[in-house]
């Protein structure tokens, strides 16, 4: 780990956006839904998977993508995975099923079952997962080769790998207007394509696809935005944010610099969007962590000498 976020803060900020999240998630809600049409990959018949088994939603939210999931395969055992409690609470309550026309919990449809934990150290066994899932979530975790080697372990041979990101576009225009008021770091620095594509090779994951698209929303102020980012539980988490407020001196500098990116729509806010989708790879193929490929050999297969 690098330390470059502050888990415990990215916690706490998704912790109290947790009930007005879904107000505020349109951006996200798009993102998701391109995501998930690229299921569809998964039901090629050329490719004779039957349904999946196990489904992990990772970084679930408020759980909408898991609803989804187990609505697209009432059978499969959706995991709805989340660093922060009051998400899954949320969650707890948009995934259970109801009986048609009354209203009332159905006890026998199948709900997703929610786990509270780190994208880093994911408490799944060994090649347990058919698909992983995961809509902008990784853009709050330190090292993204790592990670993806997690992913990689918890998939079966073949699994399917789905996830969305930000890139190092996004809220540029935030970055540039906070930099020329205050020496402190305020966005994020993100991944580009080619190391999210280097590092999915680098995981030993086959046949990846990585595309980009850029979006831009408007608002009216600074505070405005600031307001959304806040609802979104997209706050600052790097460990070298200033750890006093930010002040009214600064922020009205800021302002008065994002005021140059002006248009007749309002203050644009870019957000670079990468998508990934990616296969794991053969049964017995090397795993790699930190540039040194493993390999698991059962203990019966290793030879004992006796004397």
């Amino acid at each position: 780990m690098t330390g470059l976020f502050d888990t415990r803060q990215v916690r706490r900020a998704f912790s109290r956006s947790a009930s007005q999240y879904d107000s505020a998630a349109v951006l996200q809600r798009q993102v998701e839904a391109r995501l998930l049409e690229s299921l569809d990959y998964w039901d090629d018949p050329a490719l004779g998977h039957g349904p999946p088994q196990v489904v992990l939603d990772l970084g679930c939210g408020t759980g909408h993508a898991s609803g989804l999931l187990q609505q697209r395969w009432p059978k499969a055992q959706v995991v709805a995975l989340d660093l922060a409690l009051p998400m899954l609470r949320q969650a707890r309550a948009a995934t259970t099923p109801r009986l048609p026309g009354l209203g009332l919990p159905n006890p026998l449809a199948r709900r997703p079952h929610l786990v509270c934990a780190d994208a880093r150290a994911l408490p799944l066994a060994d090649g347990s997962v058919d698909i992983l899932f995961s809509n902008l979530c990784l853009q709050w975790v330190d090292d993204l080769p790592a990670v993806l080697a997690g992913f990689r372990r918890v998939l079966r041979p073949h699994g399917l790998l789905l996830f969305s990101t930000f890139g190092p576009q996004t809220l540029w225009q935030l970055r540039d207007a906070f930099a020329q008021a205050d020496a402190a770091p305020h966005v994020s620095p993100f991944p580009d394509l080619a190391m999210v594509g280097d590092a999915l090779l680098a995981a030993g994951f086959f046949q990846p696809v990585v595309d980009r698209d850029l979006e831009t929303r408007f608002h009216p102020d600074l505070p405005a935005l600031m307001h959304e980012l806040r609802a979104l539980g997209a706050t600052n988490a790097l460990t070298r944010r200033r750890q006093t407020l930010t002040g009214r001196r600064r922020f009205t500098a800021a302002a008065r610099a994002y005021e140059a990116h002006r248009t007749p729509h309002g203050l644009p806010a870019d957000w670079e969007i990468i998508s990934a989708l990616a296969w794991a790879p053969e049964p017995g193929t090397p795993i790699r962590a930190d540039g040194i490929e493993q390999v698991a050999i059962p203990l019966s297969r290793i030879p004992i000498r006796r004397r």
